[in-house]
C-alpha cells in the first residue's frame, strides 16, 4: 500500500450538513483551550439573529484553518479578482431601510 493510500480518510457527508446553513456574520471566542466560531444569520430588520452552527475546535486546529482560509483565498482571488473588502461592515437597520426621495 502506497503512502497517500495509508493517509486517507472516508468523510461521510449527509443529505442534511451537504445542504449548509447561510451565515452573515461569524462570532469567534476562545479561551486557553478553545476556539468558538458561531456562524450566524442576521436578517435587516429584524432584531434578532440567530446562530446556524457552532464549532468548537483546538487552538492548533484554529491555527490550520486560518492558514487554509488564507491560501484559499489567495486562490480565489488569483482566479476571479481581487475581493474588496468594503472597509467597516455597514450596521443592520432594526427598523429596515428607511425611503429617500
Amino acid at each position: 500500500m502506497d503512502n497517500n493510500q495509508k493517509n486517507q480518510i472516508n468523510i461521510e457527508l449527509t443529505d442534511e450538513i451537504a445542504e449548509g446553513k447561510y451565515s452573515n456574520l461569524a462570532i469567534i471566542t476562545h479561551s486557553p483551550t478553545e476556539f468558538i466560531l458561531d456562524f450566524v444569520q442576521m436578517m435587516p430588520g429584524s432584531p434578532k439573529a440567530k446562530v446556524r452552527s457552532r464549532v468548537i475546535m483546538t487552538p492548533q486546529h484554529a491555527k490550520r484553518l486560518y492558514k487554509a482560509l488564507a491560501d484559499n483565498l489567495s486562490k480565489y482571488e488569483a482566479q476571479f479578482g481581487t475581493i474588496k473588502d468594503g472597509g467597516e461592515m455597514p450596521p443592520f437597520t432594526l427598523n429596515g431601510p428607511t425611503a429617500q426621495a
